[in-house]
């Protein structure tokens, strides 16, 4: 019998898909995306999936109004410019995840898998 993934694996993995699935859905025809900080254009593989609400969060890491493509200058090295990323959401959007954010969520490995394969289908549809 297969030994069960571990838990930090399966948050890797999701971490994984649900990144690759935010930057192609977020990428025009040409597979580039704009970095919703700076407007400036990238390849989807060289721009990164930016947290408005930080990664640390469980209860907005995986949500899609919190997690859009962003370059690394701005995620990494401005540390996200949450300013200016709460401008693009708009103002209702932003309250609404930094209120999520305060939530206790613990995701059991069941969801985990589960998002994992949600994530995994709907990027197929886009490759």
């Amino acid at each position: 019998m297969p030994k069960k993934p571990s838990r930090s694996k399966l948050v890797k993995k999701l971490d994984t898909v649900f990144s690759q699935w935010v930057r192609l859905s977020n990428a025009d025809n040409n597979k580039n995306c704009i970095c919703v900080t700076c407007n400036k254009v990238f390849f989807w593989k060289e721009i990164q999936a930016g947290h408005f609400m930080s990664r640390k969060h469980y209860s907005t890491r995986w949500d899609k109004r919190n997690v859009f493509p962003q370059c690394v200058g701005c995620n990494v090295f401005k540390y996200g410019l949450a300013y200016e990323y709460s401008l693009f959401l708009g103002s209702v959007v932003a309250n609404e995840l930094y209120l999520k954010s305060k939530e206790i969520v613990k995701f059991t490995n069941y969801e985990l898998e589960d998002m994992i394969n949600d994530y995994s289908d709907k990027l197929k549809k886009l490759t």
